[in-house]
């Protein structure tokens, strides 16, 4: 699902959840989406693919967003290549306001939506300003590489992971959710150092990124966001080490950010908010 790279200054606002986000109290998470999305005039398109169960998921956040006022809710459920490419269900984006791609396996997403018909649909409702959220696999394929399956193992390697092609919603950044929840440092160490360039991010569960069309993000939720910044990394042995040899990577720069923080993505420098 590699289109083409949105620049900030034509797109609209992302909202990157970690997984497993508060749906039966507060839920501040996904009450931040709908207000996102127009609040009372919210018009959601809900995409399903990601997931084996399309039709709970479905139901259980069409029922969720309408509790919390959305004005409507569809649920697009594009399970194959067949109905990805068919013009009414890309229809479906044309008048939301926002679009949530729920959990499941990142790869069906990518491999069921990219270059379709339904995806140009997407890329189309991003440029006029259509917030777009995603939750666990949904929040993975919004960068322009994405994790698709790694060890958590005690000690990071060049094994750790395997890596493909997001949609490039958020350029330079690789992201992993579920983060603290099943202990993936190591395998977002192996990302960074693959590419140090590329910012790892890594997203607790019940928190989430809500990401400005300038590329700065504030932390939402109840647990934390790990930001990973190798751009200044002195030494790596990811090039010359055998597959399973321990990696070595120095002078990483780590930054931790609960609730109440941010982080500018252009400046590569994280704040408080007042």
């Amino acid at each position: 699902m590699a289109g083409g790279r949105m620049s900030g200054e034509e797109s609209g606002s992302l909202l990157i959840i970690g997984g497993n986000e508060d749906k039966q109290g507060d839920c501040v998470i996904l009450r931040r989406f709908v207000a996102m999305a127009g609040g009372r005039e919210a018009r959601i398109a809900l995409v399903t693919t990601a997931t084996e169960r399309p039709c709970e998921t479905g139901e259980e956040y069409r029922s969720i967003f309408t509790d919390l006022g959305a004005a409507s809710v569809g649920v697009v459920a594009v399970a194959n290549r067949q109905a990805a490419n068919d013009r009414y269900q890309s229809r479906e984006f044309d008048e939301c306001t926002g679009i949530f791609f729920t959990g499941g396996d990142q790869l069906r997403l990518t491999s069921i939506l990219g270059g379709s018909e339904v995806d140009a649909a997407i890329r189309r409702a991003f440029r006029r300003g259509v917030v777009i959220a995603g939750t666990s696999a949904g929040a993975a394929v919004m960068s322009d590489t994405m994790i698709v399956d790694g060890s958590s193992s005690a000690t990071p390697k060049k094994s750790t992971l395997s890596m493909a092609h997001g949609m490039g919603l958020l350029a330079e950044v690789v992201i992993d959710q579920h983060f603290a929840q099943r202990g993936r440092i190591n395998r977002l160490l192996a990302a960074v150092a693959q590419n140090p360039h590329i910012l790892g991010v890594g997203i607790d569960e019940d928190t989430a990124l809500v990401v400005s069309p300038r590329r700065v993000f504030e932390v939402i939720g109840s647990q934390t966001v790990t930001v990973i910044d190798g751009k200044r990394v002195v030494h790596s042995n990811i090039s010359e080490s055998r597959q399973y040899d321990p990696l070595a990577l120095t002078n990483v720069m780590l930054h931790i950010l609960p609730s109440g923080y941010g982080y500018d993505l252009k400046r590569r420098v994280p704040y408080e908010r007042g």
